[in-house]
């Protein structure tokens, strides 16, 4: 039997978007079912032991299991399902990827910070500290267009969603957090064009970001007032 894959999902969660970019790229047939994080369902619970999406549920003829953590997921795919390879053969530059991955998940709890606090102290601390993380993230980039050169792996897949944020960001402030960036700005341009990283939102994805930040009372709203 082959497996079935179930991914539970929210329409903004970046680390959802990881797994469903990555399930695109080997072409892997999987049925996404998105749940309000704000209301979890008991089935849910039931599933994810830290609450949080993804959660990627595995059937097959032996029963179910349930996978969470989107970097395990991802590895998951690229360990089971064929298609292209998302993680290069040589053990070390897969290690080195798999260290940028944390990376990206670094960035991320820097962009939570920017994105929802209403201080302009701590939005001016977390902006500082994403220029910092994306100019080491310029130096160890090469000519393009992925992570990698030619390759798209997973790395390509973590950052993807890291600079979704900016689409709308970009339209609120002059935040000149790439200003002297330009091999990620190339590399944020080149991944916005790919079917798979376009394709893992919904078109109604900037309003759900903008609602997001209404939300929080965001102070990145007020800069664009």
């Amino acid at each position: 039997m082959t497996a079935s894959l179930k991914l539970i999902s929210h329409k903004l969660c970046p680390y959802v978007q990881r797994a469903v970019i990555a399930l695109k790229e080997k072409g892997v047939p999987f049925e996404r079912i998105d749940i309000d994080l704000a209301s979890k369902p008991e089935w849910f619970l039931k599933l994810s032991p830290l609450g949080k999406v993804p959660v990627l549920v595995v059937t097959n003829d032996r029963g179910e299991v349930a996978l969470f953590e989107s970097n395990v997921i991802c590895e998951y795919i690229e360990e089971t399902q064929g298609g292209a390879k998302l993680h290069p053969a040589d053990p070390l530059k897969r290690a080195e990827h798999r260290a940028w991955m944390e990376f990206g998940s670094a960035i991320l709890g820097d962009l939570w910070g920017l994105e929802t606090t209403t201080d302009p102290a701590t939005f001016d601390s977390k902006r500082q500290a994403l220029v910092s993380k994306f100019a080491r993230v310029e130096a160890a980039l090469g000519a393009g267009p992925f992570f990698s050169g030619a390759q798209f792996s997973l790395v390509d897949a973590v950052f993807a969603p890291i600079f979704r944020y900016f689409d709308l960001f970009d339209e609120l402030t002059e935040h000149g957090i790439f200003r002297d960036v330009p091999k990620v700005s190339a590399w944020r341009a080149d991944l916005a064009k790919r079917p798979s990283v376009r394709s893992a939102v919904g078109a109604d994805y900037p309003q759900l970001l903008r609602a997001f930040l209404v939300r929080h009372d965001a102070h990145l709203l007020k800069l664009a007032a």
